[in-house]
């Protein structure tokens, strides 16, 4: 999974990029005309891989990951060649982090000289639905020579139809994500890796005297429940502060703060959310693994996450849910209780599944 950090200079982002990744990128250089991406992997803190992995004793722990880009700030109005090739990596994420800007701090400006969260989150948004124009305008001309010549007529016509009616709504200043298009448009669009199509993530990056969330962004908040996107309320400097800590100083401070969790578990779970994805694992002495794939897929295409080969030499899989296999404490237990599943090709994954696959290639 590759989620792209996304905000206005001055927002924080690169501050929330540290304490997600704990890395050590520069912050406060909205000005310097950065270009450069920053990027950084987080494990996925999850306690079902943690059991098996005690269980078992293993070798190999392996958690799922997560890949975060952090691009710099996006100026509007900006279209030099620096902001379209941070336009082209943000088009290979699966999903967008928005981080928008609601503390406020004289030491740190604002480039408009106030805050205002939701003229930012708007601004943003604005930016990213005019990439995807210039996107549709270029391909609209480029359909229209084709067509021209005579080539391939009729889904030529149907692709300018589509695009035409995005057009309009991008036009209007809207997402393509709020257009009401069936499975078979959305399929189509895949290509063009439309950036208002991408699921969305709202981060209010909050004062630290407000570390939880309070009045203060309740405006913001209102702005992502309008558009039906996750919203989190995070303190990108207590978090990233938090990030350098070890596990247990880290948990006695979020106790202190009153915070339930760290926003990196926070963000992780929204993510799973907005991306529709679940996790399941592989398991034995040698390597315990977390996988990741997108809920309603098949057990032909959780093999697959393994290895091409198991999914195409495929011929069952033996199942049992970690709640089960946790509650009476071993395979062999569930496989005795009648808790052990023989499941074939079409058996669709479920969130927790604990799995051994059987093929022969």
């Amino acid at each position: 999974m590759k989620v792209g950090i996304v905000g206005l200079p001055a927002s924080g982002k690169s501050t929330v990029f540290n304490a997600l990744t704990r890395g050590d990128a520069q912050t406060g250089h909205f000005g310097s005309g950065r270009a450069e991406v920053n990027r950084g992997r987080t494990l996925v803190p999850d306690d079902r891989l943690d059991w098996l992995a005690n269980l078992y004793e293993t070798k190999k722990k392996t958690p799922a990951q997560v890949e975060f880009l952090d691009v710099p700030g996006l100026t509007p109005g900006s279209s030099d060649k620096g902001t379209a090739a941070l336009i082209a990596d943000l088009r290979t994420v699966d999903a967008l982090l928005h981080v928008v800007r609601v503390f406020d701090d004289p030491s740190v400006p604002h480039p408009d000289g106030s805050v205002d969260a939701r003229r930012d989150a708007d601004s943003l948004e604005t930016e990213l639905v005019l990439a995807d124009l210039a996107v549709v305008e270029k391909r609209l001309e480029r359909i229209a020579a084709d067509l021209g010549k005579g080539l391939d007529k009729r889904r030529l016509t149907e692709e300018k139809e589509l695009l035409e009616r995005i057009r309009g709504a991008l036009e209007d200043g809207q997402a393509v994500r709020d257009l009401d298009l069936d499975d078979a448009a959305r399929q189509s669009l895949r290509g063009y890796a439309f950036l208002s199509l991408k699921p969305q993530i709202l981060v209010g990056n909050v004062s630290e005297d407000e570390p939880a969330g309070g009045d203060s962004d309740a405006k913001l908040a209102g702005w992502a429940k309008e558009r039906s996107l996750s919203y989190l309320a995070v303190s990108a400097k207590i978090e990233s502060e938090i990030a350098r800590m070890d596990d247990e100083e880290a948990a006695a401070f979020l106790e202190d703060l009153g915070i339930a969790e760290s926003s990196r578990a926070r963000v992780i779970r929204a993510a799973f959310d907005a991306l529709s994805l679940i996790s399941f694992f592989t398991f034995g002495d040698d390597e315990c693994k977390a996988w990741t794939l997108p809920k309603g897929s098949d057990a032909v295409e959780a093999a697959g996450k393994i290895h091409s080969d198991i999914a195409r030499g495929f011929i069952r899989a033996e199942v049992v849910d970690f709640v089960t296999f946790r509650e009476l404490g071993s395979w062999s237990a569930a496989k005795d209780a009648g808790r052990h599943r023989l499941e074939g090709k079409e058996y669709v994954m479920k969130d927790g599944d604990c799995v051994i696959f059987r093929f022969n290639v």
